[in-house]
């Protein structure tokens, strides 16, 4: 692959910005970051901010990965649900962890607004639409939600909701209103110059080929060069590749699609009639979001493979096509895949896994908040020991089962198909 970003709607529309030279020579530094993905990013801008002196080492380009290439949702929670997180760790310890992610949201908003970030953010709320007739299963959803964290949704019933989108397929509905959507790589882009703003240094097509972290002093290699720094912060999601192994064996590369519609104009009413960001109620959801240009992203999907289906743009338009056949014949004008890393339980991994070698990775398929949130912990760990990130101590560094982890991860994936399939 080469170092650009992929061929994606968002690449296509990004702020342009010349590609940043490789690591080149010796560099001394206070913190090195590996990944130049949001958490890598957003680690980067915390401990910039907090005065120390950082390097960022990215194999590719800025948010090449995952960061720069989803749905661009951002929301409060975690990729698991949050009954599971209840389960796990108890009720008082899931609101605070769940409370860091609203936290998180506010963030997001106060760096776009601080950076002068033009990624468009849509200053509304988000809909989880019902896929069965099933009125009290999210009214039950709201209760928990208010009782066990303190979250106001709003529940929408199927008349109103079917007045914002148009369609037989969704009953009923629950609102975010906290929640929103915008252009992910030009966020990560504007964090990106927001590190170099308090003098960080960000190398691209710097991959990593050594890493020697027993000694006080950490040296992080490279093709060109090396850099030296007492703390190293690994970050790295579905794209880790064996780069540390026992890091490399907590999280599985899981692929995901999205695609763009060409632009609709005042078709876009006949389906889509409102401003949110809207995802379904079954385990196999589909997400997706109006764009200001009258396009439609959708996304959904999950698959071991790493290679793109021939036919992918085909795929990803019959998806939409299930829920709206009133826009038969809109046309598909790009579409891509990309890899999340994804922890056998779900949830951020946040921690040491060597003396000063941090790692900050497992953000699965909900990373938005959840990636600012971390970078935060961890900045806050190890700039003025902030021992909060220890609250993510029960989800560890699980070994996910390697390619026979894998291959049960698409076989439940496959029955929960059935299971939605059922239902509908």
């Amino acid at each position: 692959m080469t170092s650009s970003h992929i061929d994606s709607y968002y690449a296509r529309t990004a702020t342009p910005i010349p590609p940043r030279p490789p690591l080149s020579g010796d560099i001394e530094t206070d913190i090195c970051i590996i990944g130049g993905g949001l958490a890598g990013l957003s680690t980067a801008l915390g401990l910039a901010e907090r005065g120390k002196r950082v390097v960022v080492l990215e194999a590719r380009r800025v948010a090449w990965g995952a960061s720069g290439r989803n749905g661009g949702f951002v929301s409060a929670g975690f990729a698991s649900g949050p009954e599971a997180v209840v389960k796990r760790v108890g009720r008082d310890h899931a609101r605070e962890l769940h409370a860091l992610t609203r936290d998180a949201v506010r963030l997001v908003r106060r760096r776009i607004d601080d950076h002068a970030i033009p990624c468009r953010p849509v200053n509304f709320g988000a809909l989880k639409a019902w896929w069965t007739d099933d009125p009290e299963a999210a009214k039950r959803e709201q209760a928990y939600m208010a009782e066990t964290f303190g979250v106001e949704l709003e529940f929408w019933p199927r008349e109103r909701l079917r007045g914002e989108l148009v369609t037989r397929r969704y009953h009923d509905a629950l609102y975010d209103p906290n929640a929103f959507h915008f252009h992910p790589l030009n966020y990560a882009i504007g964090i990106a110059a927001a590190v170099e703003a308090q003098d960080g240094a960000i190398y691209e097509d710097s991959a990593v080929t050594g890493m020697e972290l027993d000694a006080p002093t950490k040296t992080i290699s490279t093709a060109d060069g090396w850099v030296r720094a007492k703390t190293v912060v690994i970050a790295c999601g579905g794209y880790i590749d064996g780069l540390h192994p026992r890091l490399s064996a907590a999280v599985q590369p899981i692929a995901t699609y999205v695609m763009v519609t060409e632009p609709l104009g005042d078709r876009l009413r006949t389906a889509i009639r409102s401003p949110y960001a809207i995802i379904d109620s079954r385990f196999d959801f589909d997400y997706y979001r109006p764009l200001a240009d009258t396009r439609i992203l959708w996304g959904g999907g999950i698959t071991i493979r790493r290679t793109e289906p021939r036919r992918l743009a085909r795929i990803m338009l019959g998806k939409l096509m299930k829920v709206y056949p009133q826009l038969d014949g809109v046309k598909v004008e790009a579409a891509w895949a990309g890899l999340m890393g994804y922890p056998t339980h779900a949830m951020p991994q946040l921690g040491e896994v060597s003396p000063g070698a941090w790692y900050c990775m497992g953000f699965g398929g909900h990373g938005m908040a959840t990636t600012t949130m971390a970078g935060e912990l961890i900045a806050g760990a190890i700039a003025e020991g902030d021992d909060r990130y220890r609250l993510f101590a029960p989800f560890g560094l699980n070994w996910t089962g390697g390619p026979a982890g894998l291959a049960a991860v698409q076989m439940v994936y496959w029955s929960y198909q059935f299971r939605d399939w059922l239902k509908g």
